[in-house]
């Protein structure tokens, strides 16, 4: 039975879908003005690994992550660039998917880009002002009134009296409160025309809280399963969705007994660089695919998932460099048996081990530490088990999208990281080695074996004279 941790309950609760068999999941995606860092590689990975089991456990998932293409960065960038919003955006989007396919991960099944939904985000901001929750500034801003609202500050769990207003919450002449959040910008007279779109409250663009509300409701539903996204979001990106889209719903005073916008509400940890906050001035961000020019995807995909989701993740070569080395004992233990397709009995014990890690709150951890207990297996068995053992260890790892290349080719592709001896070079000195046996000049075929060690390379010799090699 499936418990997911809910950040609206700050408790493990037992996953009921609204419907039966079928769950409905939104992600807040990108804001594409630039390339994708790790830190969004890791809410790719993790929401990609939910959807994955969820499939896997029988759901019917429609999964939806949304792109920010209209937002006070952008908008800058294509000034600075001197090109249309569109083409800056357009760039960025390719440049994700790019990343998100080296990956490897699934593309969401629906992924709306705010630009496009300018007409439901006014409807909703209509219905806010008819509700009384929000009001046009003296400078053309429509605000969210907050403190109109009892039950904002839900989500993060303080009073309005404590929360202050987040990074994105501006302070300025326009608004009667400090807390109160845009809602629609007034198009600024500097502005290209391709920024600005017409609306009740005169030309501008919509805030950026308001694109998730209006675009969720509208692809799922006002009320739906899963709603996930980094920590940084909870406040005050995800309450302000929460009140905004039960303002629009319900007006100032939903009821106990009324559903909620969103039943579970998910978070993934930060990500630290050598235990510092990642950021530009510090000099330790890093794009997605400059760390894929150094480290196998599969390899960046397993360091995300060894951590719970829910935990900070620090993130460094040597962590990296961990990772493929479990990776490496994984492949290891696939690579001895000839593998052939097979079906997942679910009352497998280990399947059972598996699902249940899984099962609490995705405890993708403990779910590798049976992959690692299971290959530990492999090595010790013999025969008929080795082979059912090790199909059971690739069909589980595929639920985690690991372990589905083939084991020597990935164990011979080596560490990007190190320059190392060629695939011809290596199978030269094997030659070589095979030469000096045969000569019985043993003596020089263990200085091989050393050499290529140091380099490296570790050589197997298996019945008949077949000798297989993979990089360290």
């Amino acid at each position: 039975m499936l418990q997911i941790y809910n950040t609206l309950s700050r408790s493990k609760e037992v996953f009921k879908p609204i419907v039966p068999g079928k769950v409905k999941m939104y992600v807040c995606g990108m804001t594409v003005y630039d390339f994708c860092h790790i830190g969004h590689a890791r809410v790719m990975i993790v929401f990609d690994m939910v959807a994955r089991w969820l499939r896997a456990s029988t759901y019917e998932v429609i999964y939806v992550r949304n792109i920010t293409d209209i937002d006070d960065k952008i908008i800058n960038r294509a000034i600075e660039n001197g090109e249309p919003i569109s083409a800056l955006t357009n760039r960025f989007i390719d440049a994700m998917h790019t990343d998100s396919d080296d990956l490897g991960l699934m593309h969401p099944d629906q992924e709306p880009r705010a630009t496009d939904y300018i007409t439901q985000m006014q409807g909703m901001i209509g219905k806010l002002i008819e509700n009384e929750l929000a009001y046009q500034a003296d400078d053309g801003d429509v605000n969210f009134a907050v403190r109109l609202l009892p039950r904002y500050g839900q989500l993060s769990g303080k009073s309005l009296d404590e929360l202050n207003a987040g990074e994105r919450v501006a302070i300025v002449g326009g608004k009667r409160d400090p807390l109160d959040f845009v809602l629609w910008k007034t198009a600024k007279p500097e502005e290209p025309a391709d920024t600005r779109w017409s609306s009740p409250w005169g030309e501008g663009r919509p805030g950026w809280h308001i694109e998730c509300s209006a675009m969720a409701c509208d692809l799922l539903g006002e009320h739906f399963d899963i709603h996930g996204g980094g920590a940084d979001l909870q406040f005050p990106h995800h309450e302000n969705e929460i009140a905004q889209s039960e303002g629009a719903l319900y007006g100032q005073g939903r009821k106990d007994d009324d559903v909620p916008f969103v039943n579970y509400w998910m978070h993934n940890g930060h990500i630290r660089v050598n235990e510092e906050k990642m950021s530009k001035s510090l000099g330790n961000f890093f794009l997605i695919r400059d760390v894929l020019k150094s480290f196998d995807p599969e390899v960046l995909r397993f360091f995300m998932l060894k951590a719970h989701y829910r935990s900070p993740v620090n993130y460094s070569d040597i962590q990296l460099e961990e990772a493929r080395a479990g990776l490496l004992r994984l492949y290891t233990a696939l690579a001895q048996v000839e593998l052939s397709a097979s079906t997942l009995d679910p009352n497998n014990p280990w399947a059972k081990r598996f699902a249940d890690a899984m099962n609490d709150d995705f405890n993708t951890p403990e779910a590798i530490a049976v992959l690692f207990d299971l290959a530990s297996e492999v090595n010790r068995a013999q025969g008929t088990e080795k082979q059912m053992l090790a199909s059971t260890l690739k069909s589980l790892g595929s639920m985690l999208n690991f372990l589905q290349r083939d084991p020597t080719a990935f164990l011979q592709a080596g560490s990007k990281q190190e320059g190392g001896l060629s695939v011809a070079q290596i199978e030269e000195k094997i030659a070589e080695r095979v030469a000096a046996k045969q000569a019985k000049d043993f003596a020089k075929a263990d200085l091989i074996r050393k050499t290529l060690l140091d380099q490296g390379v570790v050589l197997e010799d298996r019945p008949g004279g077949l000798i297989e090699w993979r990089r360290n």
